[in-house]
């Protein structure tokens, strides 16, 4: 399923593939790898309320300041587990971590297969790197928040989130 001009990055249309998950939607499995290189798919990411935060690349700036808002927010919320995911290779993701002492929220790397991207409609066709949403599952892996921001280069609404993961508590 392709959804064609769903984002665009500096106003150029670009298609998804994937579905539009909405509030209420079963989470999709998805088959990622950790920084050590570990396969990590749905089942792995356990049964709290995990915050999704999707990223096109670490290496630019509204990523890499995205995932530090969600580091620190993480140290916040008891019961929430935080995780990345980006098409970064896993070394890429670790070397980034470290450089800004990024370690409460968990890295996922979507580069080998793009099932995440493909699963939860984020898989941007022609660049093949993930476009920017941000998912909050519950505890029994329904989507409680989905928010695709529509231009790559703007912030998501951080606050929504949030407040979705601490309502699924």
């Amino acid at each position: 399923m392709e959804r064609a001009a769903a984002t665009t990055l500096r106003g150029n249309p670009f298609t998804l593939i994937g579905p539009e998950l909405k509030a209420g939607d079963a989470a999709p499995n998805f088959d990622t790898i950790d920084n050590g290189l570990q396969p990590v798919d749905l089942a792995k990411t356990g049964n709290t309320v995990r915050i999704i935060s999707v990223v096109p690349s670490l290496d630019t700036p509204v990523c890499d300041m995205q995932t530090k808002r969600f580091n620190e927010e993480a140290a916040k919320m008891e019961g929430v587990d935080i995780y990345t995911v980006s098409m970064d290779l896993p070394f890429a993701q670790k070397r980034w971590c470290g450089a800004f002492g990024v370690d409460r929220i968990k890295m996922l790397s979507d580069h080998r297969t793009g099932s995440f991207g493909e699963a939860y409609g984020t898989l941007i066709k022609e660049l093949r790197i993930e476009s920017r949403a941000i998912f909050v599952l519950d505890k029994t892996n329904k989507i409680a928040h989905a928010e695709y921001v529509k231009e790559v280069a703007d912030h998501p609404n951080y606050e929504a989130a949030l407040e979705a993961a601490k309502a699924a508590l």
